[in-house]
């Protein structure tokens, strides 16, 4: 069993930056490509970005490309999402999540292809 713990959320001002942690137990952490879901209230969770298992290629939704950086350190079994330039529509709760069932470089859009999941972190950025 896989436990994705998340931290780093919290309330900033819009044009500010935060950076959430989640770290991943239970499974060989270097085998898993890691990612990041958000949820707006009122809205479906949509894919944020990730990152293959060594960390060569990330992946990002258009709406984030170019604000946010995702890293990993799998000697720690880390995974971040450091965002910058938040606005106000990057409210959301921040899902990490972990597949082991696809290649080195999957990923995908949809959150019913991801194996595991976070409870999640409060991002609000404040106008």
């Amino acid at each position: 069993q896989v436990q994705l713990v998340e931290s780093g959320g919290g309330l900033v001002q819009a044009g500010g930056s935060l950076r959430l942690s989640c770290v991943a137990s239970g499974r060989t952490f270097s085998r898993a490509v890691m990612g990041w879901f958000r949820q707006a209230p009122g809205k479906e969770r949509e894919f944020a970005a990730a990152i293959s298992w060594s960390g060569g290629s990330t992946y990002y939704a258009d709406s984030v490309k170019g604000r946010f950086i995702i890293s990993r350190d799998n000697a720690e079994k880390m995974v971040y999402l450091q965002m910058n330039s938040l606005k106000p529509e990057d409210t959301a709760v921040y899902y990490c999540v972990a597949d082991y069932t696809g290649s080195s470089t999957w990923y995908s859009h949809r959150p019913r292809d991801w194996d595991y999941w976070g409870h999640g972190t409060q991002v609000t950025v404040s106008s």
